[in-house]
């Protein structure tokens, strides 16, 4: 059974909410999927699974990365994971000029860790509606797919 683990960042609850759903829609494929909030983790943590996923907000009009992301954005680009499989997901607001810019920076720190991209990166208009559901669930099932191919 393959392991994921989704690290997020939430600052109104609408990322936590859309980590929450993923992890259950993973379970549901039978991935053991972990959640965990980004400050009671390190970038270490992703030796120990097969999936690593960033769940992540954009803050402000000038789309900066949370603060309390940051350290774990820096520590993600030295970070060797050759034979995983990665994705990103995020909220943010369609008003803003740089629409959900920290999944897209996001992406770029696991392009530089030899990790396989498992599923195209998802931005998510602030909370999840039923629609975003079912994207989300896609998104759950490419990641497994990937995953599948990369260690078949």
């Amino acid at each position: 059974m393959p392991k994921a683990l989704i690290v997020y960042a939430s600052w109104t609850g609408n990322t936590k909410e859309i980590a929450e759903i993923l992890k259950q829609k993973l379970l549901e494929l039978e991935v053991d999927a972990d959640l965990v909030e980004c400050q009671q983790t390190d970038v270490t943590a992703f030796q120990t699974v097969d999936i690593c996923v960033v769940a992540v907000y954009t803050f402000g009009s000038q789309g900066s990365l949370p603060d309390e992301i940051e350290d774990f954005y820096f520590d993600l680009e030295d970070e060797n994971l050759e034979g995983k499989v990665f994705g990103v997901l995020g909220s943010g607001e369609e008003i803003y000029d740089f629409y959900c810019k920290s999944v897209d920076d996001f992406e770029k720190q696991f392009e530089k860790t030899g990790a396989i991209r498992g599923a195209k990166s998802l931005k998510i208009e602030e909370n999840a509606k039923p629609s975003d559901t079912i994207k989300i669930q896609e998104f759950a099932h490419e990641l497994l797919k990937s995953y599948t191919v990369l260690h078949s």
